[in-house]
């Protein structure tokens, strides 16, 4: 393999994606969530004296429990660049950190829920705690599919170092991780950017679509990239299939973001059985395949 090329990669991703830049954006990021999440709080109070009045942003403020979306917003901005960061390991941990962001996402949807059925005035609230209810039921399949992601990929895989075309396929990834660090940000500018103009126009709103169904669009397309690219390494069946199943439940939280209600909440779940299934079945053809006499 061309060593210029691994060397170039190695330092891209390094500069996008490295320890330092971690380390860094992590730091921020906490300040940033602190900072926001007690300037919302201020904003909260000042709305209650009857001191802020903004027209068409007071659904924001009109609940303490709205507050809480600011910090969470913030901290899945970084679980995002924590998942793009895991590309290069292992499909595997890529999906598993996929989980641990929706988990993630689906509280702050609850957080924004539990808010309007706070500001709500009257009894007609039945329909949103039911959806609230089965929000938190995924939520719960979500953050234990994780957790089962976590625990199945804590173990590093032995990988022989000499392996040319391993090597090659992990500089791929790395280099495809940059490229979607740099769509992240680009992304996340353009979402902020459009969020604020429609919220001054009176008409934004706190839905997860805003960012996270673009951004799942193109964590698909690399998905399918790295599968694509995955056929030159990976002959046997059984790999291929736990890749692709990996893919489709991706896709199927993409349309969950973008589907509101009851139904993106089934998806969502769905998509968490779908992925913990096939990493069950992947895990134990390995076991059989392990055990079986040449």
């Amino acid at each position: 393999m061309n060593q210029k090329y691994t060397m170039k990669g190695d330092a891209v991703f390094e500069f996008f994606l490295g320890n330092k830049t971690d380390e860094r954006f992590r730091d921020i990021a906490i300040n940033v969530a602190i900072g926001g999440f007690l300037l919302h709080v201020v904003a909260c109070t000042l709305y209650r004296f009857s001191v802020l009045d903004t027209n068409g942003l007071n659904g924001f403020f009109d609940s303490y429990l709205d507050a809480l979306y600011t910090p969470f917003s913030i901290i899945l901005a970084y679980e995002v660049y924590e998942l793009i960061r895991a590309i290069p390991e292992s499909f595997s941990v890529s999906i598993g950190k996929q989980f641990e962001v929706m988990s993630l996402l689906v509280v702050r949807d609850i957080f924004k829920n539990l808010a309007d059925v706070e500001a709500t005035r009257g009894n007609a609230v039945d329909g949103d705690v039911a959806l609230i209810g089965l929000e938190a039921v995924a939520f719960l399949v979500l953050f234990t599919t994780a957790l089962y992601f976590r625990s199945m990929t804590l173990a590093p895989k032995q990988k022989d170092d000499d392996d040319e075309a391993l090597a090659r396929f992990v500089v791929q990834k790395k280099t495809l991780a940059s490229a979607l660090a740099v769509v992240y940000v680009l992304l996340a500018l353009y979402s902020f950017t459009s969020w604020s103009l429609s919220t001054i126009d009176g008409e934004g709103d706190l839905s997860r679509t805003v960012f996270f169904l673009d951004f799942f669009t193109f964590l698909i397309l690399s998905d399918i990239v790295i599968l694509l690219i995955s056929y030159k390494h990976i002959t046997d069946f059984p790999q291929l299939a736990r890749n692709t199943g990996f893919v489709l439940s991706t896709v199927t939280i993409r349309v969950g973001i973008g589907t509101p209600g009851y139904t993106g909440a089934a998806l969502f779940i769905l998509s968490a059985l779908l992925a913990a299934g096939v990493l069950r079945l992947s895990l134990q053809e390995e076991k059989s395949a392990d055990v079986s006499p040449s």
